[in-house]
């Protein structure tokens, strides 16, 4: 039988102002590890640390503007695009302007598995 989903949980974020994390599925609400589906909410001026992550993270904007950061340039993805960031590759994710979206992760979010930078 397939198993609902009743609500998410919210997960504790990394960065430099508050950021509103729910993870639909994944390792904190549904014991999933080898996928992640989470919807954020990010203020303002939010950045976080760098990453090179294990896992490929898919990103769906729903509302602003999401900055995404690496070693080749920056990307500004607006409401309605998406962005493929690659595991194994350097990336910095930002909203300058605020922005809502849904994130993927495959395999599921870890905080060990980001390999953050200091």
């Amino acid at each position: 039988m397939p198993t609902l989903i009743v609500q998410p949980k919210r997960v504790p974020c990394v960065g430099t102002k508050p950021k509103l994390i729910d993870e639909y599925i994944g390792r904190v609400n549904s014991g999933t590890t080898g996928v992640s589906v989470a919807h954020m909410r990010s203020p303002e001026g939010w950045s976080e640390p760098g990453q090179t992550p294990e896992f490929d993270e898919f990103t769906v904007v729903l509302k602003g503007k999401l900055r995404v950061t690496s070693r080749d340039g920056v990307l500004d993805v607006a409401a309605g695009q998406a962005v493929v960031a690659h595991g194994g590759e350097w990336v910095q994710y930002s909203t300058p302007e605020g922005a809502e979206y849904i994130a993927v992760c495959l395999p599921a979010f870890s905080p060990e598995a980001a390999h953050r930078d200091e």
